[in-house]
């Protein structure tokens, strides 16, 4: 069942050891299939080295395994309720890729200070708050899900215009229209993270770029009048 979306998803996980946005199994990836409401995902501690297309384990949008001989990731809650709220999206990744998980850790957002970080998001990178006592016993993995729809909701940012969000003391979440595009905003996000450390570093006084020069970069890439690339936004 759903052949070619599983072997998506495992080439999708894939580039998380080839970009080294993993240590072990520390991430994971998952793309849906919106006809039938399925998607696959990286089953549980499974080691990249040893991962199969066959090993990718499908689930519905309630959490239940479809198919599969393997149990799904345990981020697999937080997929499935970015799923249910962020229609336009297909794929997720998770990673605790070091950059943007010490930013994570920090517990502040990552703020645009170049044109890099422009091109491919509409404003800071938020950090969530931390979740409760309470919802993480709840159930940690769905209220991450809820946590991050509810403060995109509250701050009023655009899912698609930014396609990441990092979670307090824990790591980042990025989104894409597939697992692949998905990925390419989780190595965008390392890259965009490793870059403002280094820019606080050599100029702690550092201000934000400024609106008009986020606002070139990032509506010549995105919207209906972008012009980067060859036939469209890339």
């Amino acid at each position: 069942m759903l052949e070619k979306l599983k072997e998506r998803v495992y080439e999708a996980n894939m580039l998380l050891p080839k970009y080294n946005l993993v240590t072990f199994t520390w991430g994971n990836v998952s793309e849906i299939d919106r006809e039938t409401g399925i998607f696959a995902i990286k089953p549980s501690g499974v080691d990249y080295d040893l991962l199969k297309p066959e090993d990718m384990v499908l689930v519905d949008l309630s959490g239940n395994v479809v198919e599969g001989h393997y149990r799904p990731s345990s981020d697999t809650a937080t997929h499935v309720e970015l799923y249910k709220a962020f229609p336009k999206i297909g794929g997720v990744v998770h990673t605790h890729s070091s950059y943007a998980t010490s930013w994570a850790q920090s517990g502040r957002d990552i703020p645009c200070y170049g044109t890099t970080h422009a091109d491919y998001y509409y404003g800071p990178v938020p950090c969530l708050r931390c979740l409760t006592a309470e919802e993480i016993d709840a159930g940690y993995e769905e209220n991450t899900g809820h946590l991050i729809v509810n403060e995109f909701a509250r701050l009023g940012i655009d899912y698609e215009a930014v396609s990441a969000t990092l979670c307090k003391n824990h790591g980042p979440f990025c989104w894409g229209k597939n697992g692949v595009d998905a990925v390419h905003s989780a190595v965008v996000l390392e890259e965009v993270a490793k870059m403002a450390f280094r820019c606080e570093l050599i100029n702690p006084k550092v201000a934000p770029a400024p609106q008009f020069l986020q606002d070139k970069h990032y509506y010549r890439k995105h919207g209906a009048n972008a012009y980067y690339g060859q036939g469209g936004a890339k």
